[in-house]
């Protein structure tokens, strides 16, 4: 079992820029493709990005494709997501997950372990 914390989250205005990070204790990251995903208030969480084992494939959602750039360093047991070019419909709470089976993956069903996520706000 993983667990996973993300921090990094806050206040910005339109076109600021935030880097997350989402650190893992109990079982190495590396066994693991590393997803993020947020939910704004009243909507189904939505993918954002997925980053594989290695980190040599990565796939992003249309909407910060361009602008969101994922990472990870397996010895430091820590994925990144750092945010450019923010927009006020970015705003969300965003979460990382955890997927040992299901590879590139975006639907939230494949990831056993979540964070508890982190605010982002972008103002206008």
């Amino acid at each position: 079992q993983v667990q996973l914390v993300e921090s990094g989250g806050g206040l910005v205005q339109a076109g600021g820029s935030l880097r997350l990070s989402c650190a893992a204790s109990g079982r190495t990251l590396r066994t693991y493709h590393m997803g993020w995903f947020r939910q704004a208030p009243g909507k189904e969480r939505e993918f954002v990005v997925v980053i594989s084992r290695s980190g040599d494939d990565t796939y992003y959602a249309d909407s910060v494709k361009g602008r969101f750039t994922i990472s990870r360093d397996n010895a430091k047991n820590t994925v990144y997501l750092q945010m450019n070019s923010l927009k006020p419909e970015d705003t969300a709470l965003y979460y990382c997950a955890a997927n040992r089976d299901y590879g590139i993956a975006s639907d939230p069903g494949a990831y056993a372990y979540w964070g508890q996520g982190t605010q982002v706000t972008v103002s206008s």
